[in-house]
């Protein structure tokens, strides 16, 4: 037959047919059924699939009620062969099953064709498995035994996460899965996206036996791919032929050397174990990804042993490289599962009775959901290096990455899943140690287009001026000190050029977006609403809008400055402490009535007062007076030098006070006020802090502000942070900020979106931050300016915290002192008491002993 081959399994002698006949008599019926297979005899998988099915129908001689019957078909690798066939085997040969590489659309054209009213399953071998549409839910037959390809693409995307690259190349073979209507692109994108990553251009090969001259093809496409900056490149859903051919074409043009990144997925990884050691030579640093299945099994290592000696007969060319992969264990599971339903099912329940199937397999658990394999698989990480490869990490869904596959399962056991995501050493094409950042410049030649703000109000951030004598134009700056020091500390060579754009910041910021400048440097803010356009860098300096307003006149002679000087809470501790001691000095020296300058209240009052200037006259005989007079002297005479001091720093230093106390007042005003015209602060004080147009004044330079001032054309001006500092310190006296600050963000850099120089800037600009280089390029800046403030707004009066450990001492001085002296006359009082009580004892017996003698 030329559409295939009709292969009778059942072999055995008229003594086994006896016998399994007894036995299928006590048990049930004997049945024979007939599957039909349609793969491709040319690839690599379709011979390890045709293996497969031949070991797993051996399988099925032993005695058995089932005698299955394999129709096998070539597709060719053709869709159209493919559909022929499975047509040809559902309506001539009446199978039961289709077992192959059909993909839904082929399924769907065959079904169409097939007239039994649907009684039949077809099983599809594909490597990756796609949730139906809605369109295709009218194929309820229809199984992928193959695990859901949004598992695949989320770990293309952590891998490509991992390393932080922001733009991939993807490349697939068009005629297959890939390049039809089922999303793949959508879909890896989608993934990338949440990595911050991005599908940069995307290019289809056709099959070799497609192209009349594929080296011209490849070379001619190859070299498109080396002219752009990208070096990520992910190849997916390729055969292994084309595959091989495409490595062999890439190292041939320098396509596998140092800074180039190839990722391979599971169609490709998992044949690595069947394909020659010059081929992997080609191969050199590629990362494959594969699906892991467990190798130490003795199931597995009989099924290798069978499937090496026969893979070795049938083609003898391919001995030496005759290992099966997952797709061979796939395809032997996949028969037994077909062959387990048809023992408990008739053909017009086949599909819902594999659907209940649940069995661990060479491959897996074996067990359907929703039309696919319902068990979530966990990939191998490998690298290709020398005559083979090592494994670098495992990686599953759930987990995310792991150094190895026991750690992997030890972490299923786990509550808390947090591990950190590690890979092993990596041998990177060309050689390499060290992550390839992904990316080049598109012509090294070429430097890099840097816009720059040519109309900038404040040149101390960019200048740009013209010599005359050179005929050369002058670039400087703080951000270009920056720019410039964030440059030196790349791991690589950038070259640049300056480019001076006479535009506002908004459209020099659309220029990068445009790719009429490939960055922008300047003092050009970190703003939202940019970001819909460009990637900014971290930001190099804090930055956010402030307000600066001149000031009140001087108050010199306010008529209660010198209370000031002190709180309230100081000055009430003060008077209190300070009645208290001369209070208890009192009462100490009239402890025996001697002193009679301390007497009446009169008098304590005015020794309170003498005692404050050091002039009383007043004779302190006491020692326990003495000591409680001596710490307050000490806190008098400290009080008094702070309060001097103080008092004199108030009427030497002018107090000042802002014009305006804050925004809500300058609006309540209808006041004027003045910002960089070419910058986003007019934007900003008409969309968010509602200021009217008309009261905005546009100022391009920083000499035409205080010119505004003085004019009255403004009441007020609003600048970025690092602009206010550059301002007052150019006019430090007269002005001064005023009110909270607004939408606090930063300086940085632009780049085009998703750009990886990006990241690499942001961590330069860390590095130098880290170094304190920063601080130092700002004082460098800010020192040009001669201007020494005098104004001061902050003179705060004196508390009592200062003073409240000697506060403490004199306190517990005087109670200790007062007791022991109120102690004291208690005791005396109470001797007073005793003297006189006894006299009149004496009295009253001198007077009985009287009386009773006479």
């Amino acid at each position: 037959m030329s559409w295939g081959l009709l292969v009778s399994l059942l072999l055995v002698s008229s003594s086994l047919i006896n016998g399994r006949g007894d036995r299928c008599q006590k048990r049930q019926q004997h049945r024979d059924a007939t599957i039909g297979a349609v793969v491709d005899f040319t690839s690599r998988v379709g011979k390890e699939q045709r293996i497969a099915m031949d070991l797993a129908i051996q399988d099925l001689l032993h005695p058995s009620c089932l005698t299955v019957n394999l129709d096998l078909r070539d597709s060719q690798g053709r869709s159209a062969k493919s559909t022929s066939a499975a047509s040809n085997l559902l309506n001539d040969k009446k199978v039961e099953a289709i077992i192959g590489t059909l993909t839904m659309q082929e399924a769907a054209v065959a079904s169409e064709i097939e007239i039994r009213n649907g009684n039949f399953t077809i099983l599809s071998l594909i490597s990756t498995a796609i949730k139906p549409s809605p369109a295709s839910l009218q194929l309820p037959n229809y199984l992928q035994v193959a695990n859901d390809i949004v598992i695949h693409i989320q770990c293309l995307a952590a891998l490509v996460g991992h390393f932080q690259w922001r733009k991939v190349t993807a490349l697939y073979e068009q005629n297959t899965d890939f390049s039809s209507n089922s999303g793949m692109i959508t879909l890896l994108s989608d993934s990338l996206k949440l990595v911050n990553s991005e599908i940069e251009h995307h290019q289809a090969f056709p099959p070799l036996s497609f192209l009349p001259d594929p080296d011209a093809f490849f070379d001619e496409e190859l070299k498109k791919l080396r002219s752009k900056s990208n070096r990520v490149f992910i190849v997916t859903q390729f055969s292994l032929d084309s595959a091989v051919f495409l490595f062999r074409k890439a190292k041939e043009m320098g396509m596998m050397g140092k800074g180039y990144v190839w990722i391979v997925t599971d169609e490709i990884a998992s044949l690595l174990d069947s394909v020659d050691t010059s081929i992997k030579y080609n191969m050199q640093g590629v990362i494959g990804i594969k699906t892991n299945f467990i190798e130490t099994t003795k199931n597995f290592a009989k099924f290798k042993t069978r499937f090496r000696r026969l893979y070795g007969l049938q083609y003898p060319e391919e001995e030496e490289n005759s290992s099966p992969s997952i797709f061979a264990l796939r395809t032997y599971d996949t028969v037994h599962a077909i062959a387990l339903a048809m023992k408990n099912a008739a053909s017009n329940y086949l599909s819902q009775e594999i659907l209940s199937t649940k069995f661990q397999g060479l491959s897996g658990m074996m067990e359907f959901k929703n039309g696919m394999l319902s068990q979530s698989p966990t990939f191998q990480i490998i690298n290709v290096y020398g005559r083979s490869y090592s494994e670098i990490a495992f990686w599953s869904p759930r987990f995310g990455f792991s150094d190895s596959m026991n750690k992997h399962l030890d972490m299923k056991e786990r509550t808390n899943h947090s591990y950190v995501q590690v890979l092993g050493p990596i041998n990177w094409p060309g050689g390499l140690q060290a992550p390839p950042k992904g990316w080049t410049l598109v012509d090294e030649e070429r430097p890099l287009k840097i816009g720059i703000p040519a109309r900038g109000a404040f040149n101390q951030f960019v200048k740009v001026t013209y010599d005359q004598n050179t005929n050369q134009t002058r670039i400087t700056g703080f951000s270009i000190d920056m720019f410039e020091a964030a440059v030196k500390n790349l791991p690589y060579q950038l070259p640049y050029v300056y480019v001076p754009f006479n535009g506002s910041y908004d459209e020099l910021v659309e220029q990068v977006y445009y790719k009429g400048f490939d960055a922008a440097v300047g003092d050009i803010e970190v703003i939202a609403y940019r970001y819909h356009y460009v990637e900014f860098s971290q930001p190099y300096i804090s930055s956010g809008l402030e307000m600066v307003v001149p000031v009140k006149p001087d108050k010199l002679k306010e008529k209660w400055m010198f209370m000031k000087a002190f709180s309230k809470t100081m000055w009430f501790l003060m008077i209190i402490i300070h009645l208290s001691v001369c209070f208890v000095v009192c009462f100490i020296e009239n402890e025996h009535g001697q002193n009679f300058e301390l007497k009446g209240i009169g008098s304590i009052l005015w020794f309170s007062v003498t005692v404050l200037f050091f002039a009383q006259r007043e004779r302190v005989q006491s020692n326990w007076a003495r000591l409680v007079l001596a710490p307050w002297l000490l806190v008098i005479l400290l009080v008094m030098a702070t309060f001097t001091a103080s008092l004199s720093s108030m009427m030497t230093v002018s107090r000042v006070q802002p014009s305006v106390l804050d925004m809500e007042t300058l609006k309540k005003e209808n006041g004027r006020v003045g910002c960089n015209g070419n910058s986003f602060i007019v934007r900003y004080l008409i969309d968010v802090l509602e200021f009217r147009p008309e009261n905005i004044k546009r100022i391009s330079s920083i000499i035409d502000y205080p010119k505004a001032f003085d004019s009255g054309d403004i009441q007020a001006a609003f600048f970025v942070a690092p602009h206010a500092k550059v301002f007052l310190a150019c006019y430090c006296k007269g002005y001064m900020k005023a009110g909270p600050i607004y939408k606090p963000s930063g300086f940085a850099f632009v780049f085009p979106k998703l750009s990886p120089l990006a990241i690499d800037m942001s961590k330069a600009i860390v590095e130098i931050n880290e170094k304190k280089q920063v601080e130092l390029l700002e004082k460098q800046m800010l020192s040009s300016f001669n201007c020494s403030p005098s104004l001061n707004s902050n003179n705060d009066p004196i508390g009592y915290e200062t003073f409240s450990g000697l506060f403490l001492i004199s306190g517990l001085v005087c109670a200790v002192a007062l007791l022991v002296t109120s102690g004291r006359k208690a005791d005396r009082r109470l001797q007073n008491m005793s003297c006189i009580q006894a006299m009149l004892i004496k009295t009253r017996t001198l007077r009985w002993a009287f009386m009773y003698l006479n």
